[in-house]
């Protein structure tokens, strides 16, 4: 069993109001963390399975258990006596969830849902099966394959390892056989992944899709958002993506529904999408959990990702997604050069009063995610020059 929670931390919902549920989340990051202050707005009890006391959440959350996430008698302790069990990332083992499930815990996003976004092949076959348009993939065992889907598609190609990768970890653009030989003869695979060859696709912006959808079907959708990318990390977020014409977005909401539907998901479901130069939309990825790049709904949106996640695992009505103004700026804190960033917080609260910091106790390593700042408003170039320079100056790449 995992340890009980710390002196001071009650593991009991007693503090709750009579009849109101305990949501289980499983990882103690920040998106957990994120979950917290919806949590105490709607009454529900929110109970956290950390690592460490010193994870994001494990700082906030008065419900606190230490534990692995790959434990079954630690999934089995936080689970007990909640409503539902949830997730801060997808990396819990599915044959756990099974089980869990099996012996009546609730788990939303459920295992049948959850391997789609746990394995990328698993991914790509059940969508191209559905018709929801995907770049050009192939599964690959030998370089002699990898070389033949490479002369279908061109080079370069994109080669992804189908588990356990995130923020460009586990995906390498190779531009030739070389390349190629050298990276399946060199790179291991981890247990039960292979890897998946996609075409790379010339694209115009990279969009992110987000709805959120209860375990009786309801579903929202939220504006279409542009999201960029910096070595493999969600560094950019605008809200709604700038230049997208109404149809396109539209057909990008219909698209992360359908696929809401189609793999039974119930919580946020992000998808990462390619809008390609010649006007398509294609599936990158999947994330059944909130997700970065909706950390702008939190002042953006009249009902922010982690409330909807929180009402949709419950089975809630769900509130509504539509933005507040114009534009929302979402940009990321990355660990830089300030060991300590108290100082450099103050200064950019004082300098835009309408800045809106997001910091989740980490301590700092460079490229790290320590928080991020959002802005809204109805000027875009004012909008990013704020949330860039507020950036920037937290992380120590500007001083002034």
């Amino acid at each position: 069993m995992s340890p009980a929670a710390p002196a001071g931390r009650p593991s009991d919902a007693s503090h709750l109001a009579p009849g109101f549920p305990v949501v289980a989340v499983v990882g103690g990051g920040q998106l957990a963390r994120m979950m917290h202050a919806p949590a105490i707005a709607l009454g529900v009890g929110l109970r956290v399975l950390a690592a460490s006391v010193q994870d994001s959440a494990a700082q906030v959350v008065r419900d606190l258990r230490i534990g692995q996430h790959d434990d079954l008698a630690a999934l089995r302790d936080v689970a007990t006596g909640a409503a539902v069990l949830t997730f801060d990332h997808e990396h819990v083992p599915l044959e756990h969830l099974v089980e869990l499930a099996r012996s009546g815990v609730v788990v939303h996003p459920g295992p049948a849902a959850l391997k789609h976004a746990q394995d990328k092949i698993t991914m790509r076959r059940a969508l191209s099966a559905a018709a929801i348009p995907c770049p050009r993939w192939a599964v690959v065992e030998q370089v002699s394959e990898l070389l033949d889907f490479a002369d279908e598609v061109g080079w370069p190609v994109v080669v992804k390892t189908s588990r356990g990768g995130y923020d460009g970890r586990g995906v390498w653009v190779l531009d030739d056989s070389a390349a190629a030989a050298s990276l399946l003869g060199s790179v291991e695979l981890a247990p039960g992944a292979a890897w998946l060859a996609e075409e790379r696709v010339e694209f115009a912006q990279e969009l992110s899709a987000q709805v959120a959808r209860s375990a009786h079907g309801q579903a929202v959708a939220y504006p279409v958002v542009r999201t960029v990318q910096t070595d493999g990390i969600c560094t950019e977020v605008v809200a709604p993506a700038p230049g997208l014409d109404g149809d396109t977005a539209v057909r990008a909401q219909q698209i992360a529904l359908e696929i809401a539907g189609t793999l039974a998901v119930v919580g946020m479901l992000a998808v990462e999408l390619f809008l390609t130069t010649d006007g398509r939309l294609l599936v990158n990825e999947l994330a059944m959990r909130p997700h970065n790049s909706g950390h702008w709904t939190i002042e953006g949106a009249v009902t922010s990702q982690f409330e909807n996640h929180v009402r949709a695992v419950l089975d809630l009505p769900l509130g509504a997604p539509t933005a507040v103004a114009p534009y929302a700026v979402m940009v990321n804190v990355l660990g830089g050069d300030h060991e300590d960033m108290y100082p450099a917080y103050r200064h950019c609260l004082a300098r835009d009063p309408g800045l809106h910091v997001h910091m989740y106790g980490k301590d700092v390593r460079p490229g790290r995610k320590l928080g991020h700042v959002t802005v809204v408003g109805d000027n875009l170039d004012d909008l990013l020059v704020r949330a860039h320079h507020a950036a920037d100056y937290l992380s120590g790449a500007i001083d002034e």
